[in-house]
């Protein structure tokens, strides 16, 4: 018979090591405070395991997430390195748990880099979050273009109370290689500068009153080009307000009026733009450096010329004075591989100007447009080597716009419920020259994961060439404590970690990889018809065919625009939307599934 003591010993035993666990989870399943999947991800086979295997193609990420469980106290984590042949590479990030009140739950997003490796506690100290048993973490695994085809092991290593628990990690490296072009451009919109002082008020006190004008300032505005870029995106700041305010950073300073209007210096602005119109602010990332693809330009109805002389030939003279610079400097710096956007954000409503530019409903607003391309046809060389683009986002009377303003834009940011409803549209612009994008919002921490796919999916069934997710940058005035989710923004600032430069987050970490494998998927259209690819994604993303992601045109869009009403056109939109939303949390992981077996076929 053993003594009760050693009954009430061998029992406090098992419990410890019970208590000390070490799980991993898919990339598109989150863990909660206390090492289960979190609510919106939960479905049938998403629990957590005790190794994985990663598939991917040379040129990306794969990615996991594992769980560090301890009853209390301190642990250390530790992932042991590739063999330095195979080029693998690891890189961890701790994951902040987010309170939303309004789910009254904690939510993991921002992700701080450490370094493997890791010592910490649970629970963690920081977050605050009552009852924590379970600290999780993104794991990425870079596989280069140069990586031999194969099976590489390592292993994670979890150290607590004097247990040591071991987690197999296995990357099957394909033989396929992810083209460095990807199939869909995913846009991340910001506007200005002026919200880094609320968000980096450490580096702004270090830098002192001089910020906006220090080597800081321009470095942290790269800093989030570079962050996007990483992941594969593209970032777009405009620099101007609904009132035509140009940010000094975001144009070239000018002097004189009428006849002597010209470009005084370019200091600031070559200070901000030179780095990314050259690619040199991207020269350390795996990517290697590349000039932005995209870029507005400061011009509006109040710069160069004042909407005060507006019809008045000093206008004219001002704009095209200004203009004609602008494109010679480009020109002489090089600056080639950039599309440089015309782009109007104001509307009349705002009480700034007199007419639409954004999302413009009435026709009459079309003459301004006409007018400002008739000025920059005046102010670029037909011959020019700088590519300049005239870009609308539109909405409610973008049919009428295609048709009435062709010609006159080449850019088209389309609403993406409305858009839907033209299910020509896209071919028909893109065949005249156009570029093509549609934009939205972007899912909230409160969603299932795997909705983060969804629009890009969409974009490339529907055989458009890109998505804007309008506002990316904003995570509210305290998104480490009382967050309000997460629908305006992807990243967070690293303030107050002691990184100047912001945090990505586990949505935009899954967005990058599905960027990756529709890239890869859509490479494979030269051995098998794109058509057949599309459909067989969309089968097992959620079952449906294309022409199911295309909505249902509604009568009234063939009526006159103004007398449509925003009742109307919710109404023909929900369908849609309730379509999109009803994603299982396993969604993605279909997908991918398919776009690695048929990647196997690339010897």
């Amino acid at each position: 018979m053993i003594p009760s003591r050693w009954v009430a010993l061998l029992f406090c035993t098992v419990r410890l090591c019970a208590a000390t666990d070490l799980t991993v989870l898919p990339d598109s399943f989150r863990f909660g405070p206390t090492g289960q999947v979190i609510e919106p991800d939960h479905t049938a086979g998403a629990e957590p395991a005790h190794k994985i295997v990663l598939e991917g193609a040379r040129g990306g990420f794969v990615s996991c997430q594992l769980a560090a469980t301890v009853s209390l106290g301190a642990y250390r984590l530790d992932i042991k390195p590739f063999a330095a042949d195979s080029g693998l590479q690891v890189e961890l990030f701790r994951q902040w748990f987010h309170y939303v009140p309004s789910a009254k739950g904690y939510f993991p997003d921002a992700l701080v880099p450490v370094r493997v490796p890791h010592s910490a506690t649970l629970p963690d100290p920081d977050n605050k979050v009552p009852g924590q048993t379970a600290q999780p973490y993104w794991v990425d695994i870079w596989i280069p273009a140069t990586a031999a085809p194969g099976d590489f092991s390592t292993t994670a290593r979890l150290d607590a109370a004097g247990t040591t628990v071991e987690l197999p990690i296995t990357v099957r490296v394909l033989a396929a290689s992810i083209p460095a072009e990807d199939a869909i451009v995913i846009d991340h919109n910001s506007y200005g500068t002026s919200w880094f002082a609320g968000q980096y008020p450490k580096l702004v006190q270090k830098v002192g009153p001089g910020f906006y004008d220090s080597p800081e300032f321009y470095a942290l505005i790269q800093a989030y080009h570079r962050v996007i870029y990483e992941h594969r995106g593209v970032f777009h700041q405009l620099g101007y307000g609904h009132a035509g305010k140009v940010g000094p950073e975001f144009a070239p300073q000018l002097a004189g009026s009428g006849k002597s209007k010209h470009i005084d210096n370019w200091r600031a602005y070559d200070r901000h733009y030179g780095p990314l119109l050259d690619g040199s602010a991207f020269a350390t990332t795996r990517r290697g450096p590349h000039p932005i693809p995209f870029a507005y330009l400061p011009v509006n109805p109040e710069w160069p010329a004042s909407q005060v002389s507006w019809g008045e030939p000093g206008y004219e003279r001002e704009f095209v004075n200004v203009v004609s610079a602008m494109e010679h400097h480009f020109r002489e710096k090089g600056w080639t591989n950039t599309r440089f956007e015309l782009f109007f954000n104001h509307k009349k409503r705002y009480k700034g100007f007199s007419w639409d530019g954004d999302e413009a409903r009435f026709a009459k607003d079309y003459e301004y447009m006409r007018e400002y391309a008739r000025l920059m046809k005046r102010a670029v060389p037909a011959n020019s080597p700088v590519k300049f683009v005239f870009r609308a986002d539109v909405s409610w009377t973008m049919e009428r716009q295609f048709r009435d303003l062709a010609g006159v834009v080449n850019f088209w940011v389309c609403g993406g419920g409305m858009f839907n409803w033209y299910r020509d549209a896209a071919r028909t612009l893109k065949e005249r020259g156009d570029i093509v994008w549609t934009y939205g919002g972007t899912p909230p921490v409160t969603k299932p994961a795997s909705q983060m796919t969804t629009d890009l999916l969409r974009t490339w069934l529907l055989g458009v060439g890109g998505f804007v997710r309008w506002q990316t940058v904003d995570p509210g005035e305290d998104p480490w404590f009382h967050f309000a989710g997460g629908g305006e923004t992807l990243v967070y600032p690293g303030d107050r970690f002691g990184i100047a430069g912001p945090l990505a987050s586990v949505r935009l970490k899954i967005q990058r990889n599905a960027i990756q494998d529709i890239t890869l998927l859509n490479s494979l259209s030269g051995s098998r018809p794109l058509d057949a690819l599309r459909e067989a994604a969309a089968q097992r993303f959620n079952g449906a065919k294309v022409d199911e992601w295309w909505g249902t045109r509604p009568a009234f869009a063939d009526t006159d625009p103004d007398d449509w009403s925003n009742a109307t056109i919710d109404d023909a939109t929900s369908a849609q939307a309730k379509f999109a939303n009803n994603i299982d949390s396993n969604a993605w992981n279909r997908v991918r599934a398919y776009v690695m077996e048929s990647a196997k076929e690339v010897k």
